[in-house]
């Protein structure tokens, strides 16, 4: 099915076509002043405080990072010498915690 337009109506859908077509005229141009997409002072003095922010807070995570072991796992010698530490050693008795009775 297509829609057919009679002539007496082609003049006026071209007009209001045309008409609704146009930018509004009043001023306001959907937002769009002189100041559109200009930055103000205000988010400038954001921008910067965001950055020295961020600049704290990597130094402050480097200093995190360094103090940081090598390595979490423990070395294989780390063990053996203990025992031998321990082997070495008096034995020395264990002492038994009082336990609470409950009732």
């Amino acid at each position: 099915m297509s829609f057919v337009v009679p002539a007496f109506a082609v003049i006026p859908v071209t007009e209001a076509s045309q008409f609704l077509a146009q930018q509004p005229g009043n001023g306001d141009n959907g937002g769009q002043g002189e100041d559109f997409g200009k930055s103000s002072p205000v988010g400038f003095l954001i921008l910067i405080l965001f950055l020295i922010a961020v600049a704290l807070l990597v130094r402050s995570m480097t200093k995190h990072l360094k103090r940081l072991p090598e390595s979490f796992d423990e070395p294989a010698a780390a063990p053996e010498a203990a025992e031998a530490k321990a082997d070495a050693e008096e034995p020395v008795a264990k002492t038994e915690k009082p336990t609470a009775k409950s009732d």
